[in-house]
């Protein structure tokens, strides 16, 4: 691993919250899988965590599965209920990241809070927003990103899925 990821610590007391157990009860309903949650460092910048998910890339050789779980929106702050019109801040981030995504703009993606509109707004914290960076820089820098599952809930919570694929 890089530099920066050579200290790692285990807390065995806490167990895994819900952005690692709700996915995995729905792709692995028998829980018979080894797991390992990592944390996201909100004093670090998206191209720290996407540099993590670059020092984790060598463990999907031998078979591990890297996945990032939160939300391409995430202001609490600003949800309505179910059905209620989505914001327009909220689409134009969720539209800009698409885009990136899909160009493959990762670098624009790291640098999310000052590139992308409402970038702040849609994220005022990023522990939701990191995940995506990990997942991005496991993926390698030429690997493509594919849109899978795209819905809105509360308004202005985007639940967008997407999967990265390595370059051939």
């Amino acid at each position: 691993m890089e530099n920066d990821f050579k200290h790692v610590h285990v807390d065995k007391k806490r167990g895994v919250d819900h952005g690692t157990w709700v996915p995995l009860m729905f792709m692995y309903p028998e829980a018979d899988i080894p797991v390992c949650q990592l944390s996201v460092q909100t004093d670090r910048d998206g191209t720290y965590h996407y540099n993590m998910g670059k020092a984790l890339a060598p463990l999907k050789e031998k078979g591990i599965l890297i996945m990032g779980s939160g939300a391409t929106t995430h202001n609490l702050g600003t949800m309505q209920p179910d059905g209620s019109p989505v914001p327009s801040w909220a689409s134009e981030f969720d539209s800009w990241l698409k885009n990136a995504l899909l160009e493959g703009r990762y670098e624009d993606v790291n640098h999310y809070d000052s590139r992308a509109p409402y970038g702040k707004k849609a994220h005022p914290r990023p522990d939701h927003f990191y995940p995506l960076h990990v997942a991005m820089g496991a993926a390698g820098e030429n690997a493509k990103a594919e849109l899978l599952h795209h819905s809105w809930g509360n308004g202005s919570l985007s639940y967008a899925s997407y999967r990265f694929t390595a370059a051939k």
